[in-house]
């Protein structure tokens, strides 16, 4: 929210120190204290002299390069003319203007210079709204009588167009809308620094207006949840739709970061940052009968004012009239009643709709509006009333309308629901001792209303505040308004004996050690797509989020390897190519056929014990924490004389023995099945009997439909179940005191024998004596029989207390030969 200086003036004692970047330094400080965070100062970059000037004649000078300019005599100041040079021909004799003297210096930054230019020397520069900074519209230079003003020649144009005031931006959170108006800003303001607010809602009196009809009919079909409490509406005729903007409106909206349109628009976005309160104006000539506020019908179409014609859903609430929809309540209107240059007489609406319903309607549609922004944070219900007073009084000053009696008033809102808050709960919450005083006068001061009983107070908060909803949420209101310093720094002390689980432990050492070995870890956002569960885990149940973010991205993930792939994709977009990754986070399981949930989550009083743990814990799916990495690109780049080696299954084993070995593991690879990865090049990865992840390549259609090289490296692992199963005790290795003796085995298998099992056939038949087996070569092709392959092993033998004779080392080789034999159907090759 930016709010610009003397606006705030309006409706708060705001102190003027004669700086105004210091002024509004100060104005971030003091909304700090009570919550708003800071965010920057703006303002339009530029330095005077800056003056209205008058053309008095002008010359057209055709050019050489096709262009013709104007040779304009410009007065300035008393008896001071200027001869400037102007590519613009949208004035004429007479026109006041704005004149940039040299010395100026305009937002860019551009500074203005006498300079010779086609054959003149040009003292100075006629500017245009957009080099002003009061907007993006450039159809030629700003003629003053284009905003209702006639100046002296020679008055400063810097203050005459509001161009030397500032707006602070602050972060508004989504609990607290009431702050997306100079209203709750000068209010914030007042509580932080106990300077005088004027309510601008308070000030106005609305006229009462009836005759126009209003049907609400908003009850959501599937929830049967209410949309609209308030609707009033307003109609002013005979609008004077030539009249510009006043300059001072045009200012203060370009500060607060809202482009000037027409007058109507401007008067009723002018309001809505004011009060807080949506606007929306509908030409009323263009209506046809009343209005019905209505939930759509599925397969209704409506084209809003950005010209998209847009397919309805049945949740979505509407503005409609006899001939259909005509607006998405809270969120755009329709472009068939849009305020038009033929437009005469207008209807105000100020309404209040459903914060949930406006913010589903907006996300569906992908409309974020300034509107609903607000509605989705909290509107106050009791504001539409006076803001639509308001626009009717500036419509009839500005636009020279007349306020008819015809309108409506329909107000169906909720009164506000009083919360005890018991005595001493609020100390006991924050952990500070505070006075009874302090207690009232801070809700006081906030607008509740409090009733004294015998064991506390029965609160009810304003209208204006949808978030105070219990007993925590008040006390934090006291917190908030005496001041945080009041809360103790004090640093808790952890209970001997305890620190990090195994588990934790093993995580984060799992962590370190891929980190230390080249990968990069990341985080990916848990939500996935239908097409994303079904790449990993086929057809099996996953959690749907009831309102997700992105409806195309609406279900909890069950693998990290979309995840992964996503961060891939938007990294090889940006030129990185060479990529190893990984994460470590929980995925959920949801079993089938099963419930999750409960019928009511306990308060935060006392920690749940019991049958309510018991309960909340069954309510969610299983979510084990899981470690998956993927590898793109090359592993090692192009050098001299060596060619570049691409990424694949090959690191991805690697990134999983070394888990392992952190967990206390070891693990044993078999060829394997995955959905997500190549048949061919998929390798199951088991502590003893159990299987705990797969390491292989993605896909190649998988790949290529994420934007992938063809080759991506992947590994999933089961963390929990692989750090139950890995030993908490680390032995280390004797040292070898005697040599190796080292020989290799190529045997001949059918080509569906696994390598892994040959060596691991070797390994048992060779006994003890057996320190190593390596796999160095899987060779297919000439020389072998169809159907056949050749495994080579690199073996090592080593005994503890002898040097080994080759006799014995060759002994104990084809002692895992006859194993392999007789399991595998080995022959030694030839």
């Amino acid at each position: 929210m930016r709010i610009p200086l003397s606006w705030l003036r309006e409706h708060v004692d705001l102190p003027a120190t004669g700086d105004a970047m210091a002024d509004a330094e100060a104005l971030h400080a003091a909304l700090v204290k009570v919550g708003l965070e800071e965010e920057t100062i703006h303002g339009v970059a530029l330095t005077g002299p800056i003056v209205v000037g008058q053309v008095l004649e002008f010359v057209e000078e055709p050019q050489a390069n096709g262009k013709t300019i104007r040779w304009c005599q410009v007065l300035t100041g008393p008896g001071e003319t200027r001869g400037i040079v102007c590519g613009a021909r949208n004035f004429a004799v007479g026109d006041k203007v704005v004149v940039t003297l040299p010395g100026a210096v305009l937002p860019g930054p551009f500074p203005i210079a006498a300079r010779k230019t086609y054959g003149h020397v040009s003292d100075g520069m006629i500017a245009s709204a957009r080099e002003l900074g009061l907007g993006d519209e450039h159809d030629g230079i700003l003629r003053l009588a284009t905003l209702g003003l006639d100046p002296e020649v020679g008055t400063d144009a810097i203050a005459l167009l509001g161009l030397d005031d500032l707006a602070v931006e602050v972060n508004v959170t989504p609990d607290r809308g009431y702050a997306l108006s100079i209203r709750g800003i000068a209010r914030e303001y007042a509580h932080s620094t106990g300077a005088a607010f004027r309510d601008p809602a308070t000030a106005l009196d609305p006229a009462p207006a009836e005759g126009f009809r209003v049907a609400i009919d908003d009850r959501e079909p599937i929830r049967g949840r209410r949309g609209c409490d308030v609707f009033v509406t307003r109609v002013v005729r005979g609008i004077d739709r030539s009249r510009p903007t006043p300059a001072w409106m045009v200012s203060r909206l370009e500060l607060a970061g809202i482009r000037s349109i027409s007058l109507v628009v401007d008067i009723t976005n002018y309001v809505m940052l004011e009060l807080g309160q949506p606007i929306h104006a509908y030409d009323f000539a263009a209506l046809r009968g009343g209005i019905i506020v209505r939930r759509a019908v599925a397969g209704e179409t409506l084209t809003t004012l950005d010209g998209q014609t847009r397919t309805l859903h049945p949740e979505d609430l509407l503005i409609t009239d006899d001939s259909g929809a005509i607006g998405l309540a809270g969120v755009m209107g329709g472009a068939t009643t849009e305020i038009g240059d033929a437009t005469v007489d207008v209807l105000v609406e100020a309404a209040h709709f459903e914060a949930v319903s406006i913010a589903r309607t907006a996300r569906r549609h992908k409309l974020p509006s300034e509107a609903s922004r607000r509605f989705a944070r909290g509107v106050d219900p009791l504001v539409a009333e006076p803001a639509a007073q308001r626009v009717v009084d500036l419509l009839v000053e500005l636009a020279g309308g007349t306020a008819d009696a015809l309108g409506s008033r329909w107000i169906d809102a909720a009164a506000p629901a009083p919360i005890h808050l018991a005595e001493g709960f609020v100390d006991a919450l924050i952990g500070v001792d505070f006075s009874l005083d302090e207690i009232t006068d801070s809700l006081t001061a906030i607008g509740c209303s409090l009733e004294v009983q015998t064991d506390g107070w029965q609160v009810t908060r304003p209208s204006w505040r949808p978030d105070l909803i219990d007993a925590p949420s008040l006390a934090e209101e006291v917190a908030r308004i005496v001041g945080y310093d009041r809360i103790p720094a004090v640093l808790p002390v952890a209970p001997p004996g305890r620190g990090l689980t195994r588990s934790q432990r093993v995580r984060r050492a799992t962590a370190n050690a891929l980190a230390a070995a080249g990968l990069t870890e990341v985080l990916a956002y848990p939500f996935v797509s239908a097409d994303d569960i079904a790449l990993t885990d086929g057809d099996a149940p996953s959690v749907q989020l009831a309102n997700p973010f992105d409806s195309d991205t609406g279900r909890l993930r069950r693998s990290l390897i979309p995840g992964l792939a996503r961060i891939a994709h938007r990294n090889i977009a940006r030129g990185l190519t060479d990529l190893a990754l990984f994460e470590i986070g929980a995925v959920y399981l949801p079993a089938a056929g099963a419930q999750y949930g409960v019928d009511a989550v306990p308060g935060i009083q006392q920690r749940p014990e019991g049958p309510v743990l018991d309960a909340l814990e069954h309510s969610i799916p299983p979510q084990p924490w899981h470690l998956a990495a993927l590898f793109v690109g090359d592993r090692r780049g192009r050098g001299i004389g060596q060619a570049a080696e691409a990424a694949g299954i090959a690191d991805a084993l690697d990134a999983a023995h070394a888990v392992a070995a952190v967990a206390g593991a070891v693990l044993r690879v078999e060829t394997g099945a995955h959905p997500a990865l190549h048949p061919g090049r998929t390798a199951a990865l088991l502590v003893g009997e159990t299987l705990v992840g797969h390491a292989g390549e993605l896909l190649p259609a998988a790949a290529l439909e994420r934007d992938l090289p063809r080759r991506v490296g992947v590994l999933e692992l089961d963390l929990e179940a692989l750090i139950a199963l890995g030993s908490s005790q680390v032995e280390a290795g004797t040292i070898a005191a005697y040599p190796a003796a080292t020989q290799d085995l190529s045997v001949v298998v059918a080509e569906s024998v696994p390598a892994g099992a040959v060596r691991a056939a070797v390994i048992e038949g060779a006994g003890p004596l057996l320190e190593s087996a390596t796999l160095v070569d899987d060779y297919r092709g000439t020389g072998l029989e169809a159907g056949t392959k050749s495994v080579t092993l690199a073996l090592r033998f080593r005994a503890a207390d002898r040097t080994l004779t080759a006799a014995e080392a060759t002994e104990a080789k084809l002692a895992g030969l006859a194993l392999a034999s007789e399991r595998l159907g080995a022959t030694l090759r030839a």
